[in-house]
């Protein structure tokens, strides 16, 4: 937040500026500091945009994202994200007032010579959207393994960072590691996502243990503990 107020500072008040965010972080699943950033955009008038790719379907009121969980949605200009996520489909969405929605129908350049979404993935991810207001057990039931993970990877002495949310970094500090790692839990049956640089800083290489709403409690505790063995063995923990 420093370092974006000190940018902040050094440009003309009257001048259009655009913060953009995740909502979600989806490499190490922290969240956006949006109560600070909406006290720097009022500050230096500017307008906010927030990528919900990964909080839509997980943070909020019936999964509506992290500007609902913090209760300021109303203060983001513009909120974007991806039926490829959480509603499982292709394509995506960007939300905004009338006028600029307007404007970036007219001037976006992906925009002009995109063909429009088809019909079924239109349809899958808007029956989707119905699942996820008319379901919420799925929804709780997701945290539920989410706290549940979260426990576990820190009981066996994993380096998980500061997630908040499903998506758990599991920190290895080594790049031929971190494919090794993934490797060795694809032949023990667990599916987990190498990230390397650009991704990370080649100091920070990870992987990225991510849960659905559909995971069970029995299912975390196989991944942990065959993950466990796999980061002992390579000298990852102790």
């Amino acid at each position: 937040m420093e370092d974006l107020e000190n940018i902040l500072k050094t440009l003309p008040y009257e001048a259009v500026k655009l913060i953009v965010v995740d909502g979600v972080f989806s490499m190490e699943g922290d969240l956006c500091k949006l109560p600070q950033l909406v006290e720097l955009k009022h500050k230096y008038n500017c307008s906010l945009m927030v990528d919900e790719a990964h909080g839509l379907g997980v943070f909020g009121r019936e999964g509506r994202g992290v500007c609902d969980h913090f209760g300021l949605t109303d203060e983001v200009d513009l909120i974007m994200g991806t039926f490829s996520k959480s509603l499982a489909s292709i394509g995506g969405f960007i939300a905004g007032d009338k006028d600029t929605i307007n404007y970036l129908r007219h001037t976006c350049r992906t925009y002009i010579f995109s063909a429009s979404n088809t019909p079924a993935a239109t349809a899958a991810a808007r029956e989707a959207l119905h699942i996820m207001r008319q379901e919420p057990e799925r929804l709780k039931n997701l945290w539920n393994v989410t706290n549940y993970a979260l426990k576990r990877f820190r009981e066996e002495g994993f380096e998980i960072g500061e997630t908040e949310s499903p998506i758990i970094p599991l920190y290895v500090h080594d790049i031929d590691k971190t494919f090794l790692v993934t490797k060795l839990a694809f032949d023990a049956g667990v599916f987990i996502n190498p990230v390397i640089p650009p991704a990370c800083a080649p100091q920070d290489t990870l992987v990225r243990f991510a849960l659905m709403a559909t995971h069970t409690e029995e299912q975390v505790e196989r991944g942990v503990q065959a993950l466990a063995r796999i980061f002992r063995e390579q000298g990852i923990i102790k």
